[in-house]
This record gives structure tokens, sequence and C-alpha cells, in this order.
């Protein structure tokens, strides 16, 4: 006897869901929630406080954990399927390699962590703050989804990784302080050519797949160079805020860039990525504690 509509709408219900919390936590890769928790609470330090009650904030950071970094790699992830399918780094820590029945679910469940969290976001942040939020929102969409898809645009897939920086100014929008505006162009800078290092391990098994980035436009030599650049001037942008960071920054990342430059192979890059992805607790924990020395002696 087949079964009627009602019978099968709870299986359907469920299989909507059928994705593990494991695996949603895999696909968000906690080994990079410093890139986004770490810079909101730097752009807090930067306007002046060690700390604040607000509600916001508070909720800001809770929402730049898990939801957030769902919606940046679950999509990726969801959008990547063909190249991860070729990539022998993905399927662990540095990425998920998903199956076709766990799209729906992902996109199921990106949506109901996501928005939530913005709707309540839109009535305690401030107009510009929540108007940058959902910027940074959009371009990491716009990076892995048609029909704009930034991954596969060369040089606009890096461009648009500043995304990665405007929760910087969050703080500072927020409780009325100025914009950090050479901490945010150096930190743009910076994501520009960690975005195009990063991508360089990918090179190969994104060309198989047909994606043009500007790693494979570029090649893995002509990357490290282009990194190189923005890395550069990532250094020059935060020398007048603080010589210290912006050596630690020129020597860790400056220094890889140099590396892959001198042995210009996918191999090296995958290498090298381990590197890259402790640079930002490098760069952040060298300029954290000098602004958190100087916020206690009210120096800053």
């Amino acid at each position: 006897m087949r079964s009627g509509p009602s019978s099968r709408t709870p299986e359907a219900g469920s299989v909507a869901w059928a994705i593990s919390p494991r695996q949603l936590l895999s696909v968000s890769r906690p080994a990079l929630w410093i890139n986004t928790v770490g810079v909101l609470v730097t752009g807090l330090w930067l306007s002046g406080q060690l700390y604040t009650l607000q509600p916001a904030f508070w909720l800001t950071l809770l929402y730049l954990t898990l939801p957030y970094n769902l919606l940046i790699y679950g999509l990726n992830d969801l959008s990547d399927q063909a190249e991860d399918a070729l990539s022998p780094r993905k399927g662990g820590w540095q990425g998920a390699r998903l199956d076709t029945a766990e799209g729906k679910p992902l996109l199921a469940w990106i949506l109901a962590l996501n928005v939530p969290f913005l709707l309540a976001l839109a009535f305690l942040l401030p107009g510009a703050a929540l108007l940058t939020l959902l910027l940074s929102a959009a371009l990491f969409a716009g990076y892995s989804l048609p029909p704009v898809r930034f991954k596969a645009r060369p040089l606009l897939d890096g461009l648009s990784n500043v995304a990665y920086a405007l929760p910087l100014v969050l703080p500072a929008l927020l409780l009325g302080r100025p914009v950090p505006i050479l901490a945010l162009l150096a930190l743009c800078a910076y994501s520009v050519g960690k975005h195009a290092f990063d991508a360089a391990q990918d090179s190969e098994s994104d060309c198989k797949a047909g994606l043009n980035t500007t790693a494979v436009w570029l090649g893995v030599r002509g990357t490290a160079l282009y990194a190189l650049g923005w890395f550069v001037l990532a250094g020059a942008l935060l020398w007048p805020l603080s010589r210290l960071s912006a050596l630690a920054l020129l020597l860790v990342c400056g220094g890889m860039a140099c590396r892959l430059w001198t042995r210009p192979s996918t191999r090296e890059a995958a290498r090298l990525y381990p590197l890259s992805i402790v640079t930002p607790w490098i760069v952040g924990g060298v300029s954290g504690v000098q602004l958190v020395y100087l916020l206690v002696r009210g120096l800053y």
C-alpha cells in the first residue's frame, strides 16, 4: 500500500536537517574562527576599551563564531564540490568534503543559524554597523555563489576577501568612536595577500576542475610575488601604528611568500599552509599584547 502525503512529510522533514553537529562544526573550520572573532576583539581594543557590557557587542561576538563561519565556509563547500573532490587536503580540518545528500541540510542550517542572529542584530546595532556587517556577509556569499562567484574571477577573488577586515570597525561604530582607518586598510591588504597565498596550493586541482582563480592565472611563483606585494603594503600601513606589529607581519608573512617564490610548487604551498593558518595568531598576538598593555597603563 502506498503511503499518503502525511506519512511522508515527517521523513522529508528529518532529511532536511540530516547533518551531524560534528559535520557542521567541521564545515565551519574552527581553526579559522580567529579571523572573525579575533578581528572583532581587536577592533574593540582599537576603540580604546578593554571590554564592553553592551549586549550588541556580545551578540555580534557570538554570531561571528559558528553561524558566521558556517555562512563563509558552508556556502563555499556547497559551491566547490567539484573542486573539493579533486583536492587532497579536503575532508579534514582544512575543509569538509560534502556528500551530495548533505547539500540541502547544510543550506538549511546556514539559514537557520544566520537569519535569527541578523534579525536580532538589526534591532541592536547602529545603522552603519549593521550595514558593514551585512556588506561583509554579502561579499562572502558573493565569493561562492553564482552569478557573482568572485572565486572564479581572477583578482576579484582576493579583493572580495576584504570582508574579513570589516568586523574590525564594528566596535568603533557601535561605541561611537573613530574608525581605525590605517588598521582597517592594513588588514584589508593582509587579507587579499593571504587569500592568494592560501589558494596557491589548490591551483592544480582548481585548474583541472576548470576554475580560474588568481593563483591559476598567475601560477605559483607569480602568486607568491603577488601575495608578497600585499603583505609589504600591509606592513607599510601598520608601521605608523606599531613597528613591532609591522615587523612581525613582514617577517612571518613576507618570509613565507619569499620561500614560496624561491620554491614555487603546490607541494611547497601546502607545506607552508599551516604557517599561514597561524599568522593571524602571531601578528594578532603581537598587536593584541601591545594594545592591552597600553590600555591597562592608560596610554592609549
